[in-house]
C-alpha cells in the first residue's frame, strides 16, 4: 500500500481500560480510508487497539509506504511521537513522509513537527488528506493544500484554513471492514454480556463550555441526513449485529426537527437498534424524550460538570443546574438509563460548591456517573484563562495536558479525597433509600477511614 493509516492506541498498554474492556475503533480514521479509496486512491488501516507497537512495526516494516498517517490525541501523543522517532531513524522502514491529524494537533503544530512529523492536518481530514497525498506522490505544490502545516527554515508555514465539509451526505461510511471489527464485538460481548458499536451523525459543537475542544470539527452544527443514518443501522444489523450503538456526537439532540426525523426513518427501515447518546439537558423534553426511547434508546449522557450554578456559569455551561436535575429524573421516569459528567477542581470551586455537587447527584440520581479531575486543554477557553497560573508543566513530549498543574483553591491531592468523597456520599444515601444495611455499613467504613469523615477543608490544610 502507498499510504497506510494508524494510531497509537494499545489496549494492552492501557491498565485501566484492561479493567473496563470497553474498546471502540478509530472511527475517525475509517472516515478517510473510506475517502480516499472513493477517490481511487488504494490505503490500509493497521488499527493498534489489539494489537502492540511491535507488530505495528513489523507490518510498517514490511510494508514500506510511501506515506504513513497517524491520528493523533491528548491521551495518545506520548506513543505517536516514539512511532514518528523510530519511522524516521531506521532504513528498514524506508523513511516514509509522516502525516499527523487529530485534535491535539492544532494548538500544538511546533511541537509536532520539531518531533519529526513532516505534515500536519489541521481540522477535518478527509479531503485534506486526499490532496495532500496526491500532492506528495505526484510532487505537485504542497502551498496549494489548504489546511496543512509544515516547516520551511525551521518555522512553521500553515495554508490557507480547509473550508469544512457542509454536506455531510457525500461522505462513504466508515471502512469497517478494514479493521478486525469481530474482535472488539466478541471484547464487549465477553466482558458484558453484550456488543457495541460506534456511529456518527453529526460534526461541530455550536456550544462554548470552556474546558471543551472543538479543534478538529469546529463551533458549528452539521448533520448527515436521518435516512442516510437510519440505513446505516440497518446496514450494521445485517452486518454485524451488534446489541447496541453509541452514537458519538456532542450533542444527540440538539435539533428537534432532526430527531423527528430519525425517530421516523428507523421505525420506517426496521433500523432500531438499542443506543445510548450524549445530549444537553436543555434539549430534553417529554416529547423528545418519549421520540428517543421509541426510537431505542436505553441510555443518555446529560451533561451537568457541577452542582453549582456558580461554576456552571463559570464553565459557560448556558443551562441551570435545575433544568439537568429534571431531565435526568424524567428520563429516569420513563426507565431510560441516564448517566452524567462531573467535573472538580474547576478554577474558583470551594467546598461548599462541592457539597452542592454532591447535593444535585443526590437529587438527580443518574443510574451512572463519572468523575473528573479539571485539566486544561491548549486552546482551550479554560487553558487561557489559567495560562498565567500553571504551576507545574512537564515535558512536551513525554507528558500530556492531563498532568498541567495549575494554582487551585486547594492543593492538587485534595481533589483525589473530594472524588472519594463525592462517591461514598451518593452511594451511601442510595443504599440508604434502597435500605441496604450491609452496604451502608460498608460504605460508613470506608468515610470513617478517609481523612474526609473530619471534613474537606481538613485535607487541605494537611497537604497545604
Amino acid at each position: 500500500m502507498s499510504i497506510v493509516l494508524t494510531h497509537g492506541y494499545y489496549l494492552s498498554q492501557d491498565p485501566k481500560e484492561l479493567k473496563i474492556m470497553k474498546p471502540y475503533p478509530p472511527l475517525g480514521l475509517l472516515y478517510i480510508s473510506s475517502y480516499l479509496s472513493n477517490q481511487g486512491i488504494e490505503n490500509s488501516v493497521f488499527d493498534t487497539t489489539f494489537f502492540s507497537k511491535e507488530e505495528q512495526l513489523d507490518y510498517l516494516q514490511n510494508e514500506k509506504p510511501d506515506v504513513v498517517a497517524i491520528y493523533s490525541n491528548l491521551m495518545t501523543k506520548v506513543e505517536v511521537i516514539k512511532l514518528i522517532k523510530i519511522l524516521l531513524s531506521d532504513a528498514k522502514y524506508g523513511f516514509p513522509k509522516i502525516i499527523l491529524g487529530g485534535p491535539d494537533i492544532t494548538f500544538n503544530l511546533e511541537n509536532y513537527l520539531n518531533a519529526g512529523a513532516q505534515y500536519l492536518i489541521i481540522g477535518e481530514g478527509e479531503e485534506t488528506m486526499t490532496e495532500l497525498y496526491v500532492a506528495i506522490t505526484k510532487k505537485q505544490p504542497i502551498t496549494d493544500v489548504a489546511g496543512i502545516a509544515y516547516l520551511e527554515s525551521g518555522a512553521v508555514k500553515k495554508t490557507a484554513p480547509r473550508i469544512k465539509i457542509k454536506d455531510l451526505s457525500n461522505l462513504p461510511l466508515p471502512n469497517r471492514e478494514g479493521i478486525p471489527m469481530e474482535r472488539y464485538l466478541q471484547t464487549w460481548k465477553q466482558n458484558h454480556g453484550q456488543s457495541s458499536m460506534t456511529v456518527s451523525t453529526q460534526r461541530g459543537c455550536p456550544y462554548t463550555c470552556k474546558w471543551c475542544s472543538t479543534a478538529v470539527y469546529g463551533q458549528s452544527y452539521r448533520r448527515r441526513p436521518a435516512d442516510l443514518v437510519a440505513a446505516e443501522l440497518k446496514m450494521l444489523k445485517a452486518s454485524y449485529n451488534p446489541d447496541t450503538v453509541w452514537f458519538v456526537d456532542d450533542v444527540f439532540t440538539v435539533s428537534h426537527k432532526w430527531l423527528t426525523a430519525f425517530h421516523e426513518e428507523v421505525i420506517k427501515q426496521d433500523a432500531i437498534i438499542p443506543f445510548e447518546c450524549i445530549t444537553r439537558a436543555e434539549r430534553l423534553n417529554d416529547e423528545i424524550l418519549r421520540l428517543l426511547k421509541e426510537a431505542g434508546c436505553y441510555r443518555i449522557w446529560i451533561g451537568a460538570e457541577s452542582g453549582s450554578q456558580k461554576i456552571i456559569d463559570a464553565m459557560d455551561r448556558r443551562v441551570k443546574v435545575e433544568v439537568v436535575q429534571d431531565a435526568i429524573n424524567k428520563a429516569n421516569d420513563l426507565d431510560i438509563e441516564t448517566g452524567t459528567f462531573i467535573m472538580l477542581g474547576y478554577p474558583g470551586e470551594d467546598e461548599n460548591d462541592i457539597d452542592q455537587t454532591i447535593d444535585h447527584l443526590i437529587k438527580s440520581n443518574p443510574t451512572h456517573f463519572t468523575i473528573t479531575v479539571a485539566y486544561p486543554i491548549k486552546g482551550t477557553s479554560l487553558y487561557n484563562e489559567i495560562e498565567q497560573k500553571i504551576t507545574s508543566k512537564k515535558d512536551w513530549e513525554t507528558s500530556t495536558d492531563r498532568e498541567i498543574e495549575f494554582k487551585r483553591k486547594y492543593p492538587r491531592k485534595f481533589y483525589d479525597y473530594a472524588v472519594r468523597k463525592v462517591v461514598n456520599e451518593v452511594n451511601y444515601h442510595r443504599e440508604l433509600l434502597k435500605g441496604n444495611e450491609k452496604s451502608i455499613k460498608q460504605i460508613m467504613v470506608l468515610k470513617s477511614k478517609s481523612i474526609l469523615a473530619g471534613g474537606l477543608m481538613k485535607v487541605s490544610k494537611h497537604f497545604g
